[in-house]
């Protein structure tokens, strides 16, 4: 798995960002208007070999690949370039591609003229807005199964007031023969994918600007004595919106990756990182200019430029809801696309052989050792807690991937860790029972007395016991660290008195991992300590409490119970840091595989579902629907492997957990939502069958914003952590 750049890449993309600030600042871009262009810019641009970065070096270009040019629009739409670089790029290449006009080809890659593409076909669209045509000598275009030149005149380029100020002009193609090309059509449509993808990148380079202007300024103005980015209001937006932004870039390094390799969902991932772009952009700028407030709304500060030019960009094409409805025909329909090269890609989200190898001891574990019966009582809650399969999960060795070597007695890469936790959830079973109990046994090793080592942590790793979590009381929630159960030293021993709320598997378990106030006199975090206690033990009561997910909790209360001192973890008031030893089993692990699971079953409900004599797989809305469903789990998927890359090979780590749990979770919710609506009134039965399925899931994603940390307490992290805003809580 690799997220980083090359070397060289790297020092490309910071020799354009350097160039940019200094020839494509704010000052240059108002200067440019109301035409939209730069020839200054432009020329540079040149100088630097941007403009040949796509053509073949045996034509005087570069020969860079797709993602090369990637990088370069990110920057480009980092500075709100000035000029219609996506198109030009692309017409650079299927210049060079016909061998025509090598004059031309000579004097745009030196930046002396400026050569852009019609983005529909002239036959049938032959009056159309053409980016850059207001300054540009000529446009390729496609005719049927033709691609023609089509030289402007002086009557074409006029310069045209515009949303953004942008060189767009309204071009009839009517009657222009146009000099041929030797490209294929399929050819020029490849170069259409290709400026999807280019464009794409342009916006998330410009949502990522737009947020960080946003955050810098929540983080310098204050209302009401205290910095606005200390206000939940403006800075949860935000945290929300760094995902959505971060996640365009991902998906269009996916599109490109897909292509390199070939993959049959290519076609479709290149229409949904032009959607989500365009979409994510004009979020991200609406929501920057709103943190600005009224200054947002004047022409003094640049948010403006940056709200217009993430609309006026993508919108060239036409409305992005119909680069939507193009991904559920590609991803349902059957429909191809003819697709530009890629070149190299750094990237790759495989985890290696040796996770390859762990995933296939785990597929061959559930295949021979669990039967259907067992298989039966599964579920994504405690209650999917099978005894047995654990033991024998236990005695084949694979019961606790994620502990470190040192106890587990077999060091396994991150990686392997990762797959071993997705062949679970593959399964069916990734049980939070071993999931808590993994975290405890940890936490044991480091911190546990004697006793408890010879005693209760065999147990645990022998398959023969399992543990809850005893963290949440019912005033505090999420706010571990205004525990009040209280432990009170008695003799050579403590006494346990207090309740815990949300206490799951308590009902099951031998064991639960307390948190405890020891010391009211200090900071709420510093008097806090970590005991095992016996569930079995006089004076706990143990009482169900059932929630619509079809899983249970419970709440249990410790009435004067005695604990030796061995069954404390750690120091005393040290709680903190003991509890800081789970943190070694962090994955940054989001919902993907419940996501993936929930789509599956949507994709079977609307081949069974008809409406209107025709499946509703058939029909536009509901391709579309799960195409938006389809999206949502990729960005899940890839926003988890980037958390996951950076524990991995220990990269800056910029929130990038939370914002998987955060992401991941929201979208499970309104997917899960959204594909009930779509099966309706079918996905009101819960006969066996797809909508059950789609039933348990909507029921499961309800808690999933809330365990683990709710959504709210994650945005605080990102704002802070990722976008450098204010700390908002205390």
């Amino acid at each position: 798995m690799n997220f980083d750049l090359t070397d060289d890449q790297e020092m490309m993309r910071d020799m354009f960002a350097r160039f940019l600030d200094e020839n494509s600042s704010m000052a240059r871009v108002r200067a440019a208007a109301p035409g939209g262009f730069d020839p200054d810019l432009w020329r540079g641009l040149a100088e630097q070999g941007a403009l040949s970065i796509r053509v073949p070096e045996d034509a005087g270009g570069l020969g860079l690949g797709l993602f090369d040019a990637t990088l370069l629009m990110t920057e480009a739409g980092r500075t709100l370039v000035s000029g219609p670089l996506a198109e030009a790029l692309v017409a650079a290449r299927l210049l060079a591609q016909s061998g025509a006009q090598p004059d031309l080809l000579e004097r745009v890659l030196a930046g002396d003229a400026v050569v852009t593409i019609a983005l529909h076909d002239i036959a049938t669209t032959p009056q159309q807005w053409v980016a850059g045509a207001s300054i540009a000598e000529a446009v390729i275009a496609r005719r049927g199964a033709d691609v023609v030149l089509v030289t402007l005149a002086a009557a074409d380029q006029k310069a045209e007031r515009n949303l953004a100020d942008t060189p767009i002009a309204h071009i009839d193609f009517t009657g222009r023969e146009g000099a041929p090309l030797a490209i294929a059509s399929a050819d020029f449509d490849a170069g259409v994918e290709e400026w999807k993808l280019l464009i794409s990148a342009g916006l998330a380079g410009l949502s990522k600007e737009s947020l960080r202007l946003a955050s810098a300024y929540a983080g310098e103005r204050k209302q009401f004595g205290q910095f606005i980015g200390q206000f939940q209001g403006i800075s949860h937006p935000l945290a929300d919106l760094v995902c959505e932004a971060d996640g365009g870039t991902m998906l269009v390094w996916k599109a490109i990756l897909n292509i390199a390799d070939g993959s049959k969902e290519a076609g479709a991932a290149v229409s949904i990182a032009a959607w989500w772009n365009a979409i994510a952009a004009a979020r991200c700028v609406a929501q920057a200019l709103h943190t600005f407030g009224g200054y947002g709304l004047t022409t003094e500060y640049d948010i403006h430029l940056f709200n217009l030019r993430a609309k006026a960009w993508p919108l060239v094409y036409g409305d992005p809801a119909l680069l939507l409805d193009e991904a559920g025909r590609r991803l349902y329909a059957g429909e191809t696309a003819s697709l530009p090269p890629a070149g190299d890609c750094p990237i790759e989200f495989d985890l290696g052989e040796d996770a390859a190898q762990m995933t296939r001891e785990i597929d061959a574990f559930f295949t021979s050792q669990v039967s259907d019966e067992e298989r039966s009582h599964f579920h994504y809650s405690w209650e999917g807690f099978v005894p047995t399969v654990h033991k024998k999960l236990a005695d084949a060795g694979l019961l606790f991937p994620g502990l470190p070597g040192d106890l587990r007695g077999k060091k396994l890469s991150h990686y392997a860790q990762m797959a071993a936790m997705d062949a679970f959830e593959h399964h069916g079973y990734n049980n939070p029972a071993a999931n808590v109990t993994q975290m405890v046994a940890l936490i044991i090793h480091r911190f546990g007395s004697d006793e408890l080592k010879a005693d209760v942590l065999p147990r645990l790793m022998q398959g023969e016991a399992i543990c809850s979590l005893g963290y949440s009381e019912p005033g505090s929630g999420s706010d571990v660290f205004a525990a009040q159960c209280k432990a009170t030293p008695e003799g050579k021993g403590w006494r346990i008195d207090g309740t815990k709320m949300f206490t799951s598997g308590a009902n099951l378990s031998s064991y639960v991992l307390m948190l405890c106030r020891t010391n009211t006199e200090v900071a709420k975090h510093a008097g806090l300590t970590m005991f095992i206690v016996p569930l079995k033990a006089e004076g706990v009561t143990v009482q169900p409490v059932y929630t619509f997910q079809d899983e249970r909790t419970n709440i249990t209360f410790y009435d004067n119970v005695r604990i030796p001192d061995s069954w404390r973890l750690g120091e005393v008031d040290g709680g903190v840091k003991t509890m800081s030893a789970s943190l070694e089993l962090e994955h940054g692990g989001g919902f993907g595989k419940y996501m993936r699971k929930m789509l599956d079953a949507g994709v079977a409900a609307c081949r069974q579902i008809s409406r209107n004599g025709k499946p509703l797989i058939e029909q536009q809305q509901a391709q579309a629907r799960l195409a938006r469903t389809a999206a949502h789990l990729w960005l899940a998927e890839l926003i988890t492997f980037r958390a996951q890359w950076v524990i991995a090979e220990k990269k800056a780590n910029l929130a990038y957990g939370p914002m998987a749990k955060m992401f991941s979770s929201e979208k499970f919710l309104t997917d899960a939502r959204d594909l009930l609506d779509l099966t309706a009134p079918d996905s009101l039965s819960l006969r066996p069958g797809p909508t059950a399925e789609l039933n348990l899931f909507y029921r499961h994603a309800q808690g999933a914003t809330i365990y683990g940390g709710t959504s709210e307490v994650h945005r605080s992290m990102i704002a802070e952590r990722n976008l450098g805003l204010p700390r908002t809580r205390a």
